[in-house]
């Protein structure tokens, strides 16, 4: 059998998720349903079936409907942790720096999008992201998005694309970029705390491009695998063919 060394996991589920309008009018985002069970649920199960089974769940929005289910559920028999952001919601980057009390004691830790559902592999991403040991491993993929991460040919992070406007970012100049888009999901090294200058709100983004000139932020393909990024009303209908 498999072992996954890593057993701790940050959930993001504190954003407004505007996209998903009219549910996240009276709910949070992480409790939209496919197929008769919560996004939340389904990545709290994701995640276990690799071993992992201490978490910390970020919440803002509705945090006391996300609170309420968890102990409704008995937390899913993992320890879970919440982070409250009461006063706002921090984004990304915020939200994981906000969230670095509950995880100091964990050498690596995965990071996941709320409303994304997936068939990666965990344990391959943690074998290539201990192989490699960068900062972070980020979960990338061919596939259509409207903004993309740029890695050199060795799979190192470069720079980032709005794919509409054509907006490019570059911290590490080269000729052969290649772009793919990101999954949601990220394995990062607990030295990643040390490097965060960034205050209050902000994008993971934002931090990834400016340690990227000077550190190793690694982009893990997973092309050809299952990925619904479950934003919009429309894109739960797609999850329901995927994720019975």
């Amino acid at each position: 059998m498999t072992v996954n060394p890593i057993n701790t996991a940050m959930i993001f589920a504190a954003g407004l998720g505007t996209r998903l309008k009219p549910w996240t009018d009276h709910h949070p985002k992480a409790l939209a349903v496919v197929n008769g069970k919560p996004l939340l649920q389904r990545n709290i199960e994701y995640l276990r079936r690799f071993g992992i089974e201490r978490l910390v769940i970020n919440v803002h929005h509705f945090a006391d409907q996300v609170i309420a289910f968890l102990e409704d559920h008995n937390h899913f028999g993992c320890h879970i942790t919440v982070s409250y952001e009461k006063e706002q919601p921090l984004e990304t980057g915020g939200g994981l720096k906000f969230a670095a009390p509950y995880l100091k004691d964990a050498e690596n830790f995965f990071v996941i999008n709320a409303d994304i559902l997936t068939d990666l592999n965990l344990y391959a991403m943690a074998a290539f992201h201990r192989e490699l040991q960068p900062v972070a491993t980020i979960a990338v993929s061919d596939r259509d998005s409207s903004r993309a991460f740029l890695f050199d040919q060795g799979d190192h992070l470069c720079g980032w694309r709005n794919n509409k406007s054509g907006e490019e970012r570059i911290s590490v100049p080269n000729p052969d970029l290649v772009a793919r888009a990101f999954s949601g999901i990220h394995l990062i090294h607990h030295s990643f705390f040390d490097l965060l200058t960034e205050e209050g709100k902000f994008s993971m983004v934002d931090v990834y491009l400016r340690l990227c000139a000077q550190h190793a932020i690694m982009g893990y393909d997973h092309s050809g695998g299952t990925l619904v990024d479950v934003g919009k009303p429309e894109s739960i209908a797609l999850a329901e063919k995927y994720f019975l």
